[in-house]
């Protein structure tokens, strides 16, 4: 009898714990849902010495034609300076377009600075020679290789510049997807239209910008490029739109290397209802990849968008099998018919969302030197949504049905460059 009564006691005891651990347990991830997602990232970013500036203005610039646009039309109005930075100028009428109107702006007295990366340089199917080379810098435009490719070659294979900055009079930046190419509005005829998107800023985030052009400018040029002149002191306040969050997170190899790759993971992890990613080279790492699975087990919607098409080999096939994973996993992947979509964009919870020239593959996130700009503002992130929601229509859901369509061959071509993820 007291047997019985002493195992009811601890039973009832052992139930009351549990529940009252439960209401513990609710309570505080009530608690931890009341910090919005992009109060989280904002906090991670300055626990690592990152700052997001809340006076900015930022412009989507949806496609080729309207960045180009935008970028001549600041070019023409520059009075002190223009820095470049991107990983290649294709020779084309592009290019060579622009190479005209900066030696316009060098004669009247612009400082003229453009970096390429040599091997970006070599590696795109219209690249500037050497005679190209010396024809812009005979125009009064200082135009320097990051990293000229010498004996041993696989030395220079690593650690390459894919940045693509612009900064005018340290008033007006430039980031994004695209470098300088006329197929970014004329398209390829294998793969059709060439998708991608850039962001043009204004605001103390150009100074972020201008900071990493001249880190990496000095060491290239060994000159001491610095001063007002290039940092120009500007009260935003008397400026009424200038009111955008954004913080510039900048990638420099055996520097801060996991930087961005944490980033993501960090804003994948706050996501609390949606996230929606475009990425050509969807062939996440291991802890992106781990976040992305542990978000729609816990019931939040994943919508990936890749292209059908590509302008390379081998890459393509991981990222389809890596996307069927999630697929299988619960996340929504579309396959865009609409050409090649180049454009590295991802939007958490209507709230914030991230735009730059990082791809979402080992080759961007550990090896290559890349900026990302995150902006914490829901009317930029609702303009990139609306083009991602626009874009489905354009677009096939990789269902098993469709998996199941692909041969043999191709489904085990996809799982095995998969296996290379590491080295893609």
């Amino acid at each position: 009898m007291y047997r019985r009564i002493l195992f009811l006691l601890v039973l009832l005891t052992g139930t009351i714990q549990a529940q009252t651990t439960h209401d513990f347990a609710t309570a505080v991830s009530k608690e931890a849902r009341q910090t919005s997602s992009d109060s989280v990232v904002i906090d991670y970013l300055r626990q690592r010495g990152i700052a997001t500036t809340t006076n900015n203005a930022s412009k989507i610039l949806p496609d080729g034609k309207t960045k180009f646009n935008d970028l001549f039309q600041s070019v023409r109005e520059a009075k002190h300076h223009i820095h470049m930075e991107y990983f290649n100028f294709r020779n084309d009428s592009i290019a060579n377009a622009l190479f005209d109107l900066l030696a316009i702006k060098a004669n009247e007295g612009v400082q003229i600075r453009l970096l390429f990366d040599a091997f970006g340089n070599w590696s795109n199917s219209k690249p500037l020679k050497k005679k190209d080379i010396k024809a812009v810098r005979a125009k009064g435009i200082d135009l320097r290789k990051f990293d000229p490719i010498k004996f041993p070659y696989i030395n220079h294979v690593f650690h390459r510049d894919h940045r693509k900055i612009v900064i005018i009079d340290g008033r007006i930046g430039y980031t994004g997807g695209m470098n300088v190419a006329d197929y970014y509005i004329h398209g390829l005829p294998k793969i059709g239209e060439w998708r991608d998107m850039h962001l043009r800023l204004e605001g103390d985030a150009v100074k972020e910008l201008q900071q990493i052009f001249l880190s990496i400018w000095n060491k290239v040029s060994k000159q001491k490029i610095e001063g007002e002149d290039y940092f120009p002191d500007i009260d935003y306040s008397e400026y009424p739109n200038h009111h955008e969050a954004i913080a510039i997170v900048d990638r420099i190899p055996c520097v801060s290397p996991k930087i961005i790759r944490r980033t993501y993971a960090k804003s994948i992890d706050a996501a609390e209802h949606k996230i929606q990613i475009i990425n050509p080279y969807f062939v996440p790492t291991k802890s992106i990849n781990k976040a992305l699975k542990k978000a729609i087990d816990r019931g939040v919607d994943v919508e990936i968008m890749i292209s059908s098409k590509s302008d390379i080999s081998f890459t393509p096939d991981a990222s389809l099998y890596k996307s069927w994973q999630l697929s299988k996993r619960g996340a929504e992947v579309f396959m865009y018919n609409g050409g090649f979509h180049h454009s590295k964009i991802m939007m958490i919870d209507d709230a914030f969302c991230t735009i730059g020239s990082t791809n979402l593959n080992s080759r961007s996130l550990r090896w290559d030197y890349e900026t990302n700009a995150f902006l914490f503002d829901k009317g930029i992130t609702k303009q990139l949504t609306t083009i991602f929601e626009d874009d489905k229509e354009d677009s096939t859901v990789l269902t098993k049905a469709i998996w199941k369509k692909k041969s043999k061959w191709k489904r085990f071509t996809c799982w095995f460059a998969h296996l290379f993820t590491p080295f893609l």
